[in-house]
């Protein structure tokens, strides 16, 4: 009798044992974060151009806010703010389904869809979906199936935005008997990116020539001209900093700001890239560190997230809308022609028109999108360089943040005073439109 008592309880335990276990599956605001980071690093490996990675990273970031907006009171769906979007499927009604976790898939999956190096994306979501399935294998397979059916919505969307067709449009000509059009600058002299920018469907903002700037001074390279004093402020400026040594806080300024994605380096004949982040992953990144600041739960994480890149993804447009209309022609070429052949800015020259100034108008309309959500005077500190071996910059609000940005290209050398002046109001003015045509919460 001890006997078969003793083998039913062996089989007891053999058979509990083997069964999976049900444990909760919790998603966190660091999830998030971790899954933002690593669609940067991806990035950064796969050297997408500024205006491009805006696009990697506010499809995904819509996708998963979608998704809360259906099971989170305090949020709104974007279906109908932004162009072209449609209500989401709804989730099944018969199924368990994690909301927090169907938005991390469909962030991963959509981010999956957008940069060239997937097994890179796939390795880091496989070993998320094992980690989950263990835990609650029901409940990570209903969300994984939302956030995928989520997902595949979002891209059907997001493949009547223009960017496929501009991918076969034709290069950028650049015009050399204009004085004032812009040429290709050293060292890599290369084409000018993403010339059909402006065809991409914004978000928010009406047409890409909404927030059409202000145009440039006229060009002259007479000295008397407003012009060529911009052009020589350019050249003094910078001859003044970098006497300065170590000790130029200009150049620190240049350098922290620099966010070129592509620097070409050349050693003899071979030719190398130092690859870094965009402006727009600069600001995804304070944006980050503002969530982090105010220990922001998962739902209001993207949230932040989802409105600045918006707000970035726009910038871009409007901004490369008038780079390619204004077709203005580089310091660095005018001044090795005009002034002194043998002067280099503190950056590399990127390789597109100069009016109006890309850090500018991005970082404008970024800034204005974190205040609306994290407030006004929101001290922080950017250490979102620490990667690319540049010290922590402090900031007393993000206003002040965008107009260091913007002056950091006067002091490298990349930009003239209006480029960055105008760029920054034009960014400024696109994010308060933004901003004021975007009802995202219910506060």
């Amino acid at each position: 009798m001890k006997e078969r008592f003793g083998l039913l309880l062996f089989l007891i335990l053999v058979v509990s044992s083997c069964q999976k276990k049900e444990e909760p599956i919790t998603i966190t605001s660091e999830d998030y974060h971790n899954s933002v980071d690593k669609v940067t690093e991806v990035m950064i490996h796969d050297i997408f151009s500024p205006p491009v990675a805006s696009r990697i990273y506010v499809y995904p970031n819509i996708a998963a806010f979608e998704i809360l907006a259906q099971n989170n009171t305090k949020y709104k769906s974007l279906a109908g703010q932004v162009r072209g979007l449609e209500q989401i499927p709804a989730p099944s009604q018969t199924e368990s389904i994690n909301f927090e976790l169907a938005a991390l898939v469909a962030h991963i999956d959509m981010s999956k869809r957008l940069i060239f190096s997937e097994e890179r994306i796939e390795s880091y979501r496989d070993s998320l979906y094992t980690s989950w399935a263990d835990k609650n294998e029901a409940v990570f397979n209903a969300s994984k199936n939302y956030g995928l059916q989520v997902a595949d919505h979002i891209a059907a969307w997001m493949d009547l935005d223009n960017y496929k067709q501009t991918r076969t449009m034709p290069k950028f000509t650049v015009n050399s008997d204009d004085p004032s059009r812009w040429q290709p600058t050293p060292p890599s002299y290369m084409s000018g990116i993403e010339p059909h920018w402006n065809k991409i469907r914004p978000f928010v903002i009406d047409s890409a020539g909404q927030f059409k700037p202000t145009p440039p001074p006229p060009f002259s390279m007479e000295e008397d001209s407003d012009f060529y004093k911009e052009v020589k402020e350019v050249y003094d400026i910078s001859q003044e900093i970098t006497a300065k040594g170590d000790e130029s806080e200009e150049v620190a300024i240049a350098q922290f700001w620099d966010c070129n994605p592509y620097v070409s380096v050349t050693r003899g004949h071979l030719m190398f890239a130092t690859k870094k982040i965009t402006p727009g992953a600069h600001w995804i990144g304070i944006a980050k560190i503002a969530s982090l600041k105010t220990n922001s739960d998962f739902a209001k994480t993207v949230y932040a997230y989802t409105q600045t890149s918006i707000a970035i993804a726009d910038a871009f447009i409007s901004c490369w809308d008038e780079k390619y209309r204004s077709n203005l022609i580089r310091p660095e070429t005018l001044i090795n022609e005009h002034i002194d052949d043998s002067w280099e800015p503190v950056l590399q020259t990127p390789p597109f028109p100069e009016y109006t100034s890309g850090h500018s108008v991005v970082s404008g309309a970024a800034a204005t999108a974190l205040t609306d959500i994290f407030g006004d005077n929101f001290a922080f500190d950017d250490d979102t360089e620490i990667p690319y071996g540049l010290p922590v910059r402090s900031f007393d609000s993000f206003k002040e943040a965008a107009d260091e940005a913007a002056i950091s290209r006067m002091y490298g050398g990349i930009h003239y005073r209006a480029a960055v002046e105008i760029g920054v109001k034009q960014g400024r003015d696109l994010g308060s439109f933004v901003v004021a045509n975007l009802d995202l919460t219910n506060d």
